[in-house]
C-alpha cells in the first residue's frame, strides 16, 4: 500500500488518494481503535485482507543488535558438553510493540502506522464487522464482551464458498515481528491460520456457492431457558460467542446462521456448521444485525421488501425439537414496503431498493431507492416528537409477527438525482437512437447514471448504491451517541450526500414537515444533508464501488464548552471522513465548508481587522460606517411629468379670474448629493458605472474573503431554489365551473 498519499484540493474538500497493488473488494473501519488511538481499517482484496493502523502514536523504530565491547568472531570459545545431546529448544517469540509518547493526530491526513496481509490463497469479497459504537480500547466492552479491548473480531466472505470468523490482537505488529527470520523460511509462514500473528481463524460451513453478504454480532447467553439452558452449561457456553449470518444466491437463495465461540487458540483451525438454515423465494441483496435487539436481522428483499428477522423466536413453537441455544427455524416479524414507481398509468411495480440500515441505535431504519429517494421508517417510537413507550419491539408487544409499515416517518431526495424521478423526459436527442458518436467528456461522464435509466422506470434496477452508518463515540457515559449516515449513488461520477447527525436532521425535518420553516437562515451542519462534490478528481477516472465512513477522534471537551458543544455537532467540518472505495484506490475526503450557521457568515461572524475603509469607493459587501445601511432609488419607468402632476399641490387663488401664484421649487436631488436630470428612470445606473471604474484600494481587497463571499452566495441560491421547489410541491390548484 502506498504510504504517501497525492493530495488533490477541490473549492468544497480535500481528497487524499492511496492508490494499491491490488483490487479492492471491500472496506470497512473497525468501531475500536487500537491502544495507542489509531484507527484500524479492513479491506480485501485479490489475495486475503489487509489490516491498516491509520493514526496514534508511532512504532519506535527496531532496534538492531549491538556487539558487546572486546568480543569478536576470532574470540569466540565453543564449550563442548557431552551430557546434554538434545538441541536446545526454541521459545516461541512474543510481540511487544513500543510507541512513542506523542501521537500524529495533529498531521493531514494522520500516517499509517502500519498494515498487516493476512493471505487467505483467494479473493476476499465481503468484510463484516460489529454494529458498536466508535470507542477507544479502554472502553471496549459492549455487552459486556471483554474480549473486545485486546481483540479485532471481524468476519471475511472469499470466492472459493469459505466464510472465516478471524481474531486478531488489536495493537498493531512491531518491525521486529515483521522481520522474524521465520516467516523468510517459507513463503507461507505468515498466511491466516498459521498463528504467527496471533489470529485464530474460524471456517463456518455448509455454503455450496459463494457468499453475497456477511453480519456479524454477538449474543447473550441469558435468551436461552429450560432445556437449552442445561445445554449451555454442560457445553461450557459462557464465553463470549459471536453470531455470523450469509446470504448466497444458492436454490432460489439461502440465509444460514452460525454460532461461533470465540476462546479458540491461535494457530488453530475450527469448523462450525450453521445451527440455521433459512431458504428464501428471492435472493437477499444486504443484510445488518440489530446493535440494540441482538438476534434481530434487517434483509433487504429488493425490490419487494426489507424484512425483519428473528433467529431466537421459533417459526412453531409447537414444533420446536432443537436442543441447542437456538431454534431450528427462526420467525419473519415485520415487512417494510417501498413506494410504487411513477409512470403514465397505474403503476404496480415497487421502486427497487438499494439499500437499507439500521439507525437511531435499532429502533428505526433508513432506506434509499434506486431513484435517489430516502425514507426513514419509525419502527420503535424513535421519532424525536413521538412516545418512546409505543414501539412495535416493545414489551407490550413481544409476540409481534407477520406485521408490515409502508408510510414513512420523513422522506426526500438526494440531491443531483432528478433524472432519476422522470427518467422518460431524460432521454438523449444524441447516442446510438440517432447513430451520432458521443465523445467521453466530464459532462457526459456525470450523465452516466441518466444513461442506464433511459430506458424507462424498469431500468432502475441496474442503479448502485448503499448506505453506511458511523455510531459515534457517546459524550457521555450515560447517554447513547450521535450516528452520522452517507448515502451514495456509484458511478463514475458518483452522488455521494452525508447526514452529519442523524437525530438533529429528523427533527429538523419534522419540523419542516409541520410548517415550522425550512430553517434556512438558523440552522446549522448537522441539521441538513450535504452532498459532496467533485468526487472523480480523487478517484482518477476509476468507478466508484463503495463508501466508508471514519468516525474522526472525539476531541475533549473544554472548560467553557457544553456538552453538546463538544460532541459531534461542535467539531469542525463533518464528524466523520468519507472514504471512497474505486477499483484499485481508496481516497479519503476531508469537508472544508465550516459548521457555522448561515446566518453567521453573512453578518460577520468571523470578524476580520479592516483598515483604512474611508478612501475606499468600490462597491463593498458591507456597509460604511459612515454611510446609511438603505439607499433609496426611484425605479419608476413613468415619465417626470405625469409624476409632478400628482404629487405637486394645487395652487391657491383668490377668485375666479385671479392669476394663480408660480410656486418655486429647488431642484431635486438625489441621495448621492448631484442634481437628478428629466426623465432619469433608472439612470442611476450611470453612477453605478462610475463607482465600478474606480480603482480598489489594495489593502481592503487584501483582507476581504473573496471566497467564503462566493460560497455564500451560492448557498443562498441553493436555498432558495430549494424552496421554489418545495413551493411548487405543495401548490394546491383549485378549478371553479362556471354556472
Amino acid at each position: 500500500m502506498q504510504l504517501e498519499p497525492k493530495t488533490r484540493r477541490t473549492a468544497q474538500n480535500i481528497q487524499h488518494t492511496y492508490s494499491l497493488d491490488s483490487r479492492i473488494y471491500d472496506v470497512k473501519t473497525y468501531p475500536v481503535q487500537s491502544p495507542q488511538g489509531a484507527t484500524i481499517l479492513i479491506y480485501g482484496h485479490t489475495n486475503g485482507v489487509r489490516l491498516v493502523w491509520r493514526g496514534g502514536r508511532r512504532l519506535r523504530p527496531s532496534k538492531k543488535a549491538e556487539k558487546q565491547n572486546g568480543s569478536s568472531e576470532d574470540n569466540a570459545v565453543m564449550i563442548i558438553d557431552s551430557d546434554d545431546d538434545a538441541p536446545p529448544t526454541k521459545s516461541a517469540f512474543v510481540d511487544k510493540p513500543e510507541f512513542e509518547e506523542t501521537a500524529t493526530t495533529n498531521t493531514s491526513p494522520p500516517e499509517i502506522i502500519q498494515t498487516l496481509d493476512l493471505a487467505l490463497g483467494t479473493a476476499a469479497h465481503h468484510i463484516a464487522v460489529l454494529p458498536t459504537p466508535s470507542c477507544s480500547a479502554e472502553d471496549a466492552a459492549w455487552n459486556g464482551a471483554e474480549i473486545l479491548k485486546h481483540k479485532i473480531i471481524f468476519a471475511v466472505t472469499c470466492t472459493n464458498a469459505d466464510v472465516y470468523v478471524i481474531t486478531l490482537p488489536l495493537t498493531p505488529p512491531s518491525h521486529e515481528s515483521k522481520a522474524r527470520p521465520e516467516l523468510r523460511q517459507s513463503l507461507l509462514a505468515g498466511n491466516a491460520g498459521k498463528g504467527a500473528w496471533g489470529e485464530t481463524l474460524t471456517l463456518l460451513g455448509g455454503q455450496a456457492r459463494p457468499s453475497e453478504g456477511v453480519a456479524i454480532t454477538l449474543t447473550r447467553n441469558k435468551s436461552a431457558s429450560g432445556a437449552r439452558s442445561r445445554s449451555l452449561d454442560r457445553h461450557g457456553h459462557s464465553v463470549t460467542r459471536a453470531i455470523v449470518s450469509a446470504y448466497s444466491r444458492e436454490a432460489s437463495g439461502t440465509l444460514r446462521f452460525w454460532d461461533v465461540t470465540l476462546d479458540a487458540k491461535p494457530g488453530t483451525l475450527n469448523r462450525i456448521e450453521p445451527f440455521q438454515t433459512e431458504f428464501l423465494p428471492h435472493p437477499l441483496t444486504s443484510i445488518s444485525f440489530n446493535p440494540l435487539h441482538l438476534t434481530q436481522l434487517l434483509a433487504v428483499d429488493s425490490p419487494n421488501a426489507v424484512r425483519v428477522y428473528d433467529y431466537s423466536v421459533p417459526a412453531f413453537p409447537s414444533d420446536d425439537t432443537s436442543d441447542g441455544p437456538f431454534p431450528n427455524l427462526g420467525s419473519w416479524l415485520l415487512s417494510l414496503y417501498p413506494p410504487f414507481t411513477r409512470s403514465s398509468g397505474m403503476s404496480t411495480t415497487r421502486k427497487p431498493i438499494v439499500a437499507a440500515e439500521w439507525i437511531s441505535h435499532g429502533r428505526a431504519v433508513l432506506v434509499l431507492l434506486a431513484d435517489g429517494q430516502w425514507g426513514v421508517w419509525d419502527i420503535d417510537g424513535a421519532s424525536p416528537t413521538t412516545n418512546t413507550s409505543g414501539g412495535l419491539f416493545s414489551k407490550a408487544s413481544a409476540g409481534l409477527r407477520g406485521s408490515a409499515i409502508t408510510a414513512f416517518s420523513i422522506s426526500g431526495h438526494l440531491e443531483g438525482t432528478s433524472p432519476l424521478r422522470n427518467p422518460g423526459s431524460q432521454r438523449s436527442t444524441t447516442g446510438p437512437s440517432t447513430g451520432e458518436f458521443v465523445p467521453m467528456t466530464p459532462h457526459s461522464r456525470r450523465d452516466a447514471i441518466t444513461a442506464t435509466i433511459s430506458g424507462g422506470p424498469e431500468k432502475l434496477a441496474a442503479v448502485r448504491g448503499g448506505i453506511t452508518i458511523a455510531r459515534l463515540a457517546p459524550t457521555r457515559s450515560s447517554e447513547p451517541g450521535d450516528e452520522s449516515a452517507i448515502l451514495w449513488l456509484g458511478g463514475v461520477d458518483p452522488i455521494v450526500s452525508v447526514i452529519p447527525v442523524i437525530s438533529k436532521f429528523w427533527e429538523s425535518q419534522l419540523r419542516r414537515a409541520v410548517g415550522g420553516g425550512v430553517n434556512l437562515w438558523s440552522g446549522s451542519q448537522p441539521t441538513r444533508m450535504i452532498r459532496l462534490t467533485d468526487l472523480s478528481v480523487g478517484l482518477i477516472g476509476e468507478r466508484c464501488t463503495g463508501v466508508t465512513a471514519v468516525p474522526k477522534p472525539a476531541a475533549a471537551p473544554s472548560r467553557d464548552s457544553s456538552p453538546s458543544e463538544s460532541g459531534a455537532g461542535g467539531q469542525e467540518g463533518l464528524p466523520i471522513e468519507v472514504l471512497l472505495q474505486g477499483e484499485n484506490r481508496l481516497v479519503f475526503v476531508h469537508e472544508t465548508e465550516d459548521v457555522t450557521s448561515l446566518t453567521t457568515r453573512l453578518i460577520g461572524a468571523r470578524k476580520k481587522t479592516r483598515i483604512n475603509t474611508d478612501s475606499t469607493k468600490a462597491i463593498l459587501a458591507y456597509p460604511r460606517p459612515e454611510k446609511p445601511n438603505s439607499v433609496a432609488f426611484n425605479l419608476s419607468v413613468a415619465r417626470r411629468g405625469n409624476q409632478m402632476m400628482h404629487l405637486r399641490p394645487r395652487p391657491s387663488v383668490k377668485n375666479l379670474f385671479a392669476e394663480p401664484v408660480a410656486s418655486i421649487e429647488a431642484p431635486e436631488e438625489t441621495s448621492f448629493g448631484s442634481q437628478r436630470p428629466r426623465d432619469t428612470g433608472l439612470m442611476f445606473i450611470n453612477d453605478l458605472n462610475n463607482a465600478a471604474d474606480v480603482p480598489d484600494d489594495e489593502s481592503e481587497a487584501e483582507n476581504r474573503d473573496i471566497e467564503q463571499e462566493m460560497m455564500d452566495i451560492m448557498e443562498i441560491d441553493r436555498e432558495l431554489e430549494q424552496m421554489e421547489t418545495d413551493r411548487e410541491r405543495g401548490t394546491k390548484r383549485v378549478f371553479f365551473e362556471e354556472g
